[in-house]
């Protein structure tokens, strides 16, 4: 494992080796193109008409205790039309499909392609889809919000980006790791893509799935739905052992108990405000690794259930 840890970024030499594509830039991809052009770098957001246009007239606005505040010019287009050395990839699982036309094939070529999104199927399928590119696995753990076109609201106090070279090439993806480490964020290179992805599922889809289901902060669901809790994470740690990731469901747990508990996940939030949840990117993930494997998941399996007939637009086939 190697790490490349950032502060606020110095001269504008240091980030502006790579040439850098933002596809979906909302709360997590906004946070990283401000960083990414704040540092020098050569950074392109690719998004729909009205946003771009926004980033071309005023640029990228970001707002952090840690970073601070500051506005920085971004170059904007609606599609990839240029040769670059990365896109990152940081739509919703449920918006991948629609966004990758923003990515023609023979204009991608051979970049690297690091999609921050939630779940693991959408690996796969990005390799399938563009196979010339390198796709590296890859997690993002941060609070960030997209206040409005061009604005976005960092809250977290930590924005740590974990990635995983697999068949990609290594030395690319150090360069990458570096160049986000310069940029202020707090990076790590892994070997294991497996315990990378699945280790973040372990602990996000009980989170994900019982916060959206009850309604109720994370404190509340660890402490009055304790037995469903406790039964979600042994599943899933279960499944994600037969994809041959390495994970330990009481160190799980005793992070999860350690999460604030006013805490409310993403999909808790996007159910509250009516917008599609990623239930199939988190929940149906796991429950169709399980059928595969032939492992019961039945506390998973219920609330997946129950979760499809609340949001019947999170369906199996609306991402992949």
């Amino acid at each position: 494992m190697t790490a490349a840890t950032g502060s606020v970024p110095g001269s504008a030499a240091d980030t502006a080796g790579l040439r850098t594509a933002v596809l979906g830039p909302g709360g997590v991809g906004g946070l990283l193109a401000g960083l990414l052009a704040r540092g020098g770098g050569d950074v392109l957001c690719l998004a729909g008409s009205a946003t771009a246009g926004q980033l071309g007239r005023q640029g990228m606005r970001v707002d952090s205790a840690s970073f601070g505040e500051f506005s920085v010019a971004v170059r904007a287009a609606e599609r990839l039309a240029e040769p670059v050395d990365v896109c990152l990839v940081t739509v919703k699982a449920l918006q991948l499909e629609a966004a990758l036309d923003r990515l023609p094939a023979d204009v991608l070529g051979d970049a690297l392609l690091v999609p921050l999104l939630n779940g693991v199927e959408h690996v796969e399928w990005l390799r399938q889809r563009r196979p010339r590119a390198q796709v590296v696995a890859a997690t993002m753990r941060v609070e960030s919000t997209r206040v409005a076109a061009g604005h976005v609201r960092h809250d977290s106090p930590f924005a740590v980006v974990e990635l995983a070279a697999g068949g990609a090439d290594v030395r690319r993806v150090d360069q990458l790791a570096a160049t986000l480490g310069r940029a202020g964020l707090d990076v790590r290179v892994v070997g294991d893509e497996a315990t990378l992805l699945w280790g973040k599922l372990t602990f996000l889809a009980p989170l994900a799935l019982l916060t959206t289901r009850t309604g109720a902060s994370a404190g509340v669901v660890r402490d009055e739905h304790r037995e469903a809790f406790r039964a979600v994470v042994a599943e899933v740690a279960s499944v994600a052992r037969a994809e041959g990731a390495v994970v330990d469901e009481e160190a799980t747990l005793q992070f999860l108990d350690q999460v604030p508990a006013t805490m409310q996940s993403s999909m808790q939030r996007d159910a509250a405000a009516g917008r599609q949840v990623e239930l199939e990117a988190i929940g149906g993930a796991v429950v169709r690794a399980a059928a595969r494997h032939g492992l019961p998941v039945p506390v998973t399996t219920r609330l997946v259930d129950e979760l499809r007939i609340l949001h019947p637009a999170a369906q199996p086939g609306t991402a992949w």
